[in-house]
Protein backbone atom coordinates (compact mmCIF):
# COMPACT_ATOMS: atom_id res chain seq x y z
CA UNK A 1 0.00 0.00 0.00
CA UNK A 2 1.30 3.45 -0.91
CA UNK A 3 2.30 5.73 1.92
CA UNK A 4 -0.20 8.48 1.18
CA UNK A 5 0.47 10.52 4.33
CA UNK A 6 4.14 10.93 3.33
CA UNK A 7 3.09 11.63 -0.24
CA UNK A 8 0.88 14.49 0.92
CA UNK A 9 3.82 16.00 2.77
CA UNK A 10 6.06 15.78 -0.28
CA UNK A 11 3.89 17.74 -2.67
CA UNK A 12 1.08 20.27 -2.63
CA UNK A 13 -1.99 19.59 -4.73
CA UNK A 14 -2.81 22.10 -7.43
CA UNK A 15 -6.43 22.96 -8.11
CA UNK A 16 -6.21 21.37 -11.54
CA UNK A 17 -4.80 18.10 -10.16
CA UNK A 18 -7.69 15.64 -10.00
CA UNK A 19 -5.33 12.65 -9.81
CA UNK A 20 -2.33 11.85 -7.64
CA UNK A 21 -0.21 8.87 -8.78
CA UNK A 22 -3.26 7.51 -10.55
CA UNK A 23 -5.61 8.04 -7.61
CA UNK A 24 -8.44 10.55 -7.88
CA UNK A 25 -8.73 13.14 -5.16
CA UNK A 26 -12.11 11.77 -4.01
CA UNK A 27 -10.55 8.30 -3.62
CA UNK A 28 -7.61 9.80 -1.77
CA UNK A 29 -9.92 11.72 0.54
CA UNK A 30 -11.84 8.54 1.33
CA UNK A 31 -8.56 6.83 2.17
CA UNK A 32 -7.61 9.61 4.58
CA UNK A 33 -11.04 9.69 6.21
CA UNK A 34 -11.20 5.92 6.64
CA UNK A 35 -7.81 5.91 8.35
CA UNK A 36 -8.45 8.85 10.66
CA UNK A 37 -6.01 11.15 8.83
CA UNK A 38 -8.24 14.18 9.22
CA UNK A 39 -5.79 17.04 8.42
CA UNK A 40 -4.92 15.38 5.10
CA UNK A 41 -8.60 14.69 4.41
CA UNK A 42 -9.45 18.34 5.12
CA UNK A 43 -6.69 19.55 2.77
CA UNK A 44 -7.96 17.25 0.03
CA UNK A 45 -11.53 18.43 0.58
CA UNK A 46 -10.39 22.05 0.18
CA UNK A 47 -8.76 21.12 -3.11
CA UNK A 48 -11.95 19.45 -4.26
CA UNK A 49 -14.30 22.31 -3.46
CA UNK A 50 -11.91 24.83 -5.06
CA UNK A 51 -12.07 22.86 -8.30
CA UNK A 52 -15.03 22.06 -10.50
CA UNK A 53 -15.79 18.95 -8.46
CA UNK A 54 -19.48 18.27 -7.83
CA UNK A 55 -19.99 15.71 -5.03
CA UNK A 56 -22.23 12.73 -5.71
CA UNK A 57 -24.52 10.89 -3.33
CA UNK A 58 -22.51 7.59 -3.49
CA UNK A 59 -19.28 9.46 -2.73
CA UNK A 60 -20.78 11.38 0.20
CA UNK A 61 -22.40 8.20 1.51
CA UNK A 62 -18.99 6.51 1.73
CA UNK A 63 -17.39 9.64 3.13
CA UNK A 64 -20.03 10.10 5.86
CA UNK A 65 -19.73 6.43 6.74
CA UNK A 66 -15.94 6.78 7.08
CA UNK A 67 -16.21 9.90 9.25
CA UNK A 68 -18.98 8.32 11.32
CA UNK A 69 -16.89 5.25 12.09
CA UNK A 70 -14.08 7.55 13.21
CA UNK A 71 -16.47 9.63 15.33
CA UNK A 72 -15.71 12.81 13.38
CA UNK A 73 -19.27 14.15 13.15
CA UNK A 74 -18.12 17.78 12.97
CA UNK A 75 -16.75 17.18 9.49
CA UNK A 76 -20.03 15.60 8.41
CA UNK A 77 -21.80 18.78 9.51
CA UNK A 78 -19.31 20.96 7.61
CA UNK A 79 -19.78 18.97 4.41
CA UNK A 80 -23.56 19.07 4.82
CA UNK A 81 -23.39 22.86 5.24
CA UNK A 82 -21.27 23.17 2.10
CA UNK A 83 -23.64 21.07 -0.01
CA UNK A 84 -26.63 22.99 1.32
CA UNK A 85 -24.99 26.39 0.67
CA UNK A 86 -24.21 25.48 -2.94
CA UNK A 87 -27.86 24.56 -3.50
CA UNK A 88 -27.01 21.27 -5.18
CA UNK A 89 -29.98 19.18 -6.29
CA UNK A 90 -28.73 16.37 -4.04
CA UNK A 91 -29.25 18.37 -0.81
CA UNK A 92 -32.32 16.37 0.40
CA UNK A 93 -30.47 13.08 -0.08
CA UNK A 94 -27.39 14.42 1.70
CA UNK A 95 -29.53 15.47 4.67
CA UNK A 96 -30.86 11.90 4.80
CA UNK A 97 -27.30 10.54 4.67
CA UNK A 98 -26.28 12.80 7.54
CA UNK A 99 -29.30 11.75 9.63
CA UNK A 100 -28.38 8.09 9.12
CA UNK A 101 -24.72 8.80 9.92
CA UNK A 102 -25.59 10.53 13.20
CA UNK A 103 -28.07 7.81 14.10
CA UNK A 104 -25.57 4.99 13.51
CA UNK A 105 -23.15 6.79 15.79
CA UNK A 106 -25.74 7.16 18.55
CA UNK A 107 -25.73 10.95 18.12
CA UNK A 108 -29.48 11.34 18.71
CA UNK A 109 -29.36 15.09 19.38
CA UNK A 110 -27.49 15.72 16.13
CA UNK A 111 -29.91 13.45 14.30
CA UNK A 112 -32.89 15.30 15.79
CA UNK A 113 -31.47 18.74 14.93
CA UNK A 114 -30.69 17.65 11.37
CA UNK A 115 -34.24 16.41 10.82
CA UNK A 116 -35.62 19.75 12.06
CA UNK A 117 -33.22 21.63 9.81
CA UNK A 118 -34.16 19.45 6.85
CA UNK A 119 -37.84 20.23 7.35
CA UNK A 120 -37.16 23.96 7.82
CA UNK A 121 -35.36 23.97 4.47
CA UNK A 122 -38.55 22.69 2.85
CA UNK A 123 -37.25 19.19 2.13
CA UNK A 124 -39.58 16.25 2.64
CA UNK A 125 -38.58 13.52 5.07
CA UNK A 126 -39.23 10.27 3.22
CA UNK A 127 -40.34 6.92 4.58
CA UNK A 128 -36.82 5.47 4.61
CA UNK A 129 -35.42 8.39 6.61
CA UNK A 130 -38.39 8.40 9.00
CA UNK A 131 -37.96 4.68 9.66
CA UNK A 132 -34.21 5.14 10.17
CA UNK A 133 -34.96 7.94 12.63
CA UNK A 134 -37.15 5.55 14.66
CA UNK A 135 -34.66 2.70 14.32
CA UNK A 136 -31.85 4.64 15.98
CA UNK A 137 -34.09 5.81 18.80
CA UNK A 138 -34.92 2.12 19.38
CA UNK A 139 -31.23 1.25 19.59
CA UNK A 140 -29.84 4.22 21.50
CA UNK A 141 -32.78 5.97 23.13
CA UNK A 142 -34.97 5.26 26.13
CA UNK A 143 -38.29 3.46 25.78
CA UNK A 144 -40.07 6.80 26.18
CA UNK A 145 -37.99 8.43 23.45
CA UNK A 146 -38.57 5.42 21.21
CA UNK A 147 -42.34 5.60 21.72
CA UNK A 148 -42.32 9.35 20.98
CA UNK A 149 -40.42 8.68 17.75
CA UNK A 150 -42.95 6.00 16.82
CA UNK A 151 -45.78 8.47 17.47
CA UNK A 152 -44.15 10.95 15.10
CA UNK A 153 -43.81 8.25 12.44
CA UNK A 154 -47.52 7.46 12.75
CA UNK A 155 -48.48 11.13 12.45
CA UNK A 156 -46.47 11.36 9.24
CA UNK A 157 -48.61 8.48 7.91
CA UNK A 158 -45.56 6.44 6.94
CA UNK A 159 -45.73 2.69 7.39
CA UNK A 160 -43.33 1.27 9.95
CA UNK A 161 -40.99 -1.14 8.17
CA UNK A 162 -39.62 -4.50 9.27
CA UNK A 163 -36.25 -3.26 10.62
CA UNK A 164 -37.95 -0.69 12.84
CA UNK A 165 -40.55 -3.25 13.99
CA UNK A 166 -37.77 -5.63 15.00
CA UNK A 167 -35.85 -2.86 16.76
CA UNK A 168 -38.90 -1.71 18.76
CA UNK A 169 -39.74 -5.29 19.68
CA UNK A 170 -36.14 -5.91 20.78
CA UNK A 171 -36.25 -2.83 23.01
CA UNK A 172 -39.49 -4.00 24.67
CA UNK A 173 -38.16 -7.54 25.13
CA UNK A 174 -34.89 -6.25 26.60
CA UNK A 175 -36.88 -4.14 29.05
CA UNK A 176 -39.21 -7.08 29.84
CA UNK A 177 -42.16 -4.92 28.73
CA UNK A 178 -44.26 -7.72 27.28
CA UNK A 179 -47.62 -6.01 27.75
CA UNK A 180 -46.31 -2.91 25.95
CA UNK A 181 -44.95 -5.17 23.19
CA UNK A 182 -48.39 -6.65 22.66
CA UNK A 183 -50.03 -3.21 22.55
CA UNK A 184 -47.47 -2.04 20.00
CA UNK A 185 -48.10 -5.06 17.76
CA UNK A 186 -51.85 -4.52 17.84
CA UNK A 187 -51.30 -0.89 16.93
CA UNK A 188 -49.13 -1.86 13.95
CA UNK A 189 -51.81 -4.31 12.83
CA UNK A 190 -51.48 -8.07 13.00
CA UNK A 191 -53.09 -8.42 9.58
CA UNK A 192 -50.05 -7.06 7.73
CA UNK A 193 -48.71 -9.76 5.41
CA UNK A 194 -45.69 -7.92 4.02
CA UNK A 195 -43.69 -8.86 7.12
CA UNK A 196 -44.67 -12.53 7.09
CA UNK A 197 -45.30 -14.08 10.49
CA UNK A 198 -43.13 -11.58 12.35
CA UNK A 199 -45.95 -9.68 14.10
CA UNK A 200 -47.85 -12.81 15.12
CA UNK A 201 -44.70 -14.54 16.35
CA UNK A 202 -43.82 -11.54 18.47
CA UNK A 203 -47.38 -11.47 19.84
CA UNK A 204 -47.13 -15.14 20.80
CA UNK A 205 -43.76 -14.43 22.38
CA UNK A 206 -45.24 -11.65 24.52
CA UNK A 207 -47.47 -14.26 26.17
CA UNK A 208 -45.00 -17.15 26.19
CA UNK A 209 -42.37 -15.04 27.97
CA UNK A 210 -44.75 -14.65 30.92
CA UNK A 211 -46.13 -18.20 30.53
CA UNK A 212 -49.69 -16.99 29.97
CA UNK A 213 -50.66 -20.29 28.40
CA UNK A 214 -54.37 -19.66 27.79
CA UNK A 215 -53.65 -16.36 26.08
CA UNK A 216 -50.87 -18.01 24.10
CA UNK A 217 -53.24 -20.67 22.79
CA UNK A 218 -55.97 -18.12 22.06
CA UNK A 219 -53.66 -15.92 19.99
CA UNK A 220 -52.29 -18.94 18.14
CA UNK A 221 -55.81 -19.90 17.07
CA UNK A 222 -56.45 -16.30 16.00
CA UNK A 223 -53.30 -16.44 13.91
CA UNK A 224 -54.62 -19.52 12.10
CA UNK A 225 -58.06 -17.97 11.65
CA UNK A 226 -56.45 -14.88 10.11
CA UNK A 227 -54.96 -17.07 7.38
CA UNK A 228 -51.34 -17.15 8.56
CA UNK A 229 -49.45 -20.45 8.42
CA UNK A 230 -47.18 -21.09 11.43
CA UNK A 231 -43.46 -21.44 10.76
CA UNK A 232 -40.71 -23.05 12.83
CA UNK A 233 -40.39 -19.94 15.02
CA UNK A 234 -44.13 -19.99 15.73
CA UNK A 235 -44.02 -23.62 16.80
CA UNK A 236 -40.87 -23.23 18.86
CA UNK A 237 -42.21 -20.28 20.83
CA UNK A 238 -45.06 -22.53 21.93
CA UNK A 239 -42.81 -25.57 22.38
CA UNK A 240 -40.45 -23.67 24.68
CA UNK A 241 -43.37 -22.55 26.84
CA UNK A 242 -44.84 -26.07 26.91
CA UNK A 243 -41.44 -27.55 27.77
CA UNK A 244 -40.74 -25.12 30.63
CA UNK A 245 -44.23 -25.72 32.05
CA UNK A 246 -43.92 -29.53 31.62
CA UNK A 247 -47.04 -29.64 29.43
CA UNK A 248 -46.09 -32.87 27.68
CA UNK A 249 -49.40 -33.46 25.92
CA UNK A 250 -49.42 -29.95 24.43
CA UNK A 251 -45.79 -30.38 23.39
CA UNK A 252 -46.56 -33.63 21.55
CA UNK A 253 -49.63 -32.13 19.87
CA UNK A 254 -47.53 -29.18 18.71
CA UNK A 255 -44.94 -31.51 17.15
CA UNK A 256 -47.74 -33.44 15.40
CA UNK A 257 -49.08 -30.14 14.11
CA UNK A 258 -45.60 -29.33 12.73
CA UNK A 259 -45.66 -32.60 10.78
CA UNK A 260 -49.10 -31.79 9.42
CA UNK A 261 -47.92 -28.33 8.30
CA UNK A 262 -44.71 -29.87 6.86
CA UNK A 263 -42.58 -27.57 9.02
CA UNK A 264 -39.21 -29.15 9.84
CA UNK A 265 -38.26 -29.11 13.53
CA UNK A 266 -34.86 -27.66 14.37
CA UNK A 267 -32.40 -27.87 17.25
CA UNK A 268 -34.75 -25.86 19.48
CA UNK A 269 -37.64 -28.27 18.92
CA UNK A 270 -35.57 -31.33 19.80
CA UNK A 271 -34.19 -29.46 22.79
CA UNK A 272 -37.70 -28.73 24.06
CA UNK A 273 -38.48 -32.45 24.13
CA UNK A 274 -35.17 -33.51 25.69
CA UNK A 275 -35.19 -30.79 28.35
CA UNK A 276 -38.85 -31.34 29.27
CA UNK A 277 -38.33 -35.04 30.00
CA UNK A 278 -34.97 -34.72 31.75
CA UNK A 279 -36.10 -31.81 33.92
CA UNK A 280 -38.88 -34.05 35.26
CA UNK A 281 -36.54 -37.02 35.60
CA UNK A 282 -38.42 -38.92 32.90
CA UNK A 283 -35.38 -39.90 30.87
CA UNK A 284 -36.67 -43.48 30.49
CA UNK A 285 -39.68 -42.14 28.59
CA UNK A 286 -37.61 -39.96 26.28
CA UNK A 287 -37.11 -42.64 23.64
CA UNK A 288 -40.87 -43.01 23.21
CA UNK A 289 -41.21 -39.26 22.54
CA UNK A 290 -38.23 -39.04 20.21
CA UNK A 291 -39.28 -42.05 18.12
CA UNK A 292 -41.94 -39.83 16.56
CA UNK A 293 -39.24 -37.46 15.29
CA UNK A 294 -36.58 -37.85 12.60
CA UNK A 295 -33.31 -38.32 14.47
CA UNK A 296 -30.87 -38.85 11.62
CA UNK A 297 -31.18 -35.41 10.01
CA UNK A 298 -28.36 -32.90 10.24
CA UNK A 299 -28.97 -30.32 12.99
CA UNK A 300 -30.36 -26.97 11.86
CA UNK A 301 -31.16 -23.76 13.73
CA UNK A 302 -33.97 -21.88 11.99
CA UNK A 303 -35.63 -20.12 14.94
CA UNK A 304 -35.58 -16.31 14.98
CA UNK A 305 -32.98 -14.99 17.48
CA UNK A 306 -35.49 -12.72 19.25
CA UNK A 307 -37.05 -15.84 20.77
CA UNK A 308 -33.88 -16.46 22.80
CA UNK A 309 -33.80 -12.85 24.00
CA UNK A 310 -37.13 -13.45 25.73
CA UNK A 311 -37.00 -17.14 26.63
CA UNK A 312 -33.31 -17.97 26.67
CA UNK A 313 -31.79 -21.18 25.34
CA UNK A 314 -32.43 -24.61 26.78
CA UNK A 315 -29.64 -26.72 28.25
CA UNK A 316 -29.65 -29.19 25.34
CA UNK A 317 -29.55 -26.31 22.85
CA UNK A 318 -26.55 -24.69 24.56
CA UNK A 319 -24.69 -27.96 24.90
CA UNK A 320 -25.33 -28.90 21.27
CA UNK A 321 -24.14 -25.53 19.99
CA UNK A 322 -20.87 -26.09 21.83
CA UNK A 323 -20.42 -29.53 20.24
CA UNK A 324 -21.27 -28.22 16.77
CA UNK A 325 -18.87 -25.30 17.13
CA UNK A 326 -15.83 -27.20 18.39
CA UNK A 327 -16.31 -30.50 16.54
CA UNK A 328 -16.67 -29.25 12.99
CA UNK A 329 -15.10 -32.32 11.36
CA UNK A 330 -17.85 -34.69 12.45
CA UNK A 331 -21.14 -35.07 10.60
CA UNK A 332 -23.52 -34.58 13.49
CA UNK A 333 -27.11 -35.79 13.62
CA UNK A 334 -29.80 -35.12 16.18
CA UNK A 335 -29.40 -38.71 17.35
CA UNK A 336 -25.65 -38.29 17.94
CA UNK A 337 -26.15 -34.99 19.76
CA UNK A 338 -28.83 -36.47 22.01
CA UNK A 339 -26.69 -39.53 22.81
CA UNK A 340 -23.72 -37.31 23.67
CA UNK A 341 -25.89 -35.03 25.78
CA UNK A 342 -27.50 -37.90 27.69
CA UNK A 343 -24.06 -39.27 28.63
CA UNK A 344 -23.05 -35.85 29.86
CA UNK A 345 -26.34 -35.36 31.73
CA UNK A 346 -26.34 -38.69 33.57
CA UNK A 347 -22.65 -38.43 34.37
CA UNK A 348 -23.31 -35.00 35.88
CA UNK A 349 -26.00 -36.42 38.15
CA UNK A 350 -23.85 -39.22 39.50
CA UNK A 351 -22.32 -38.91 42.96
CA UNK A 352 -18.75 -40.04 43.38
CA UNK A 353 -17.47 -40.90 46.83
CA UNK A 354 -13.78 -40.63 47.66
CA UNK A 355 -12.55 -42.95 50.41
Amino acid sequence: MNDYPSLSRKRMFHQSDMKVDGYTLPALMLYYAENGLFPQAHTTWEQLINSSFVPTVPFLSKLFDAYGKQGNFDQVIRILRYVDSRDFSISPEVYSLAISCFGKGGQLRLMEDTVKEMVSRGFNVGSETANAFLLYYCIFGSLKEMENAYGRLKKSRFLIEEKAIRAMAAAYVKGRKMYELGEFLRDVGLGRKNVGNLLWNLMLLSYAANFKMKSLQREFLRMLEAGFRPDVTTFNIRALAFSRMSLFWDLHLSIEHMKHEKVLPDLVTYGCVVDAYLDRRLGKNLEFALNKMVLDDSPQLSTEPFVFEALGKGDFHLSSEAFLEFNTQRQWTYRALIQRYLKKHFRRNQIFWNY
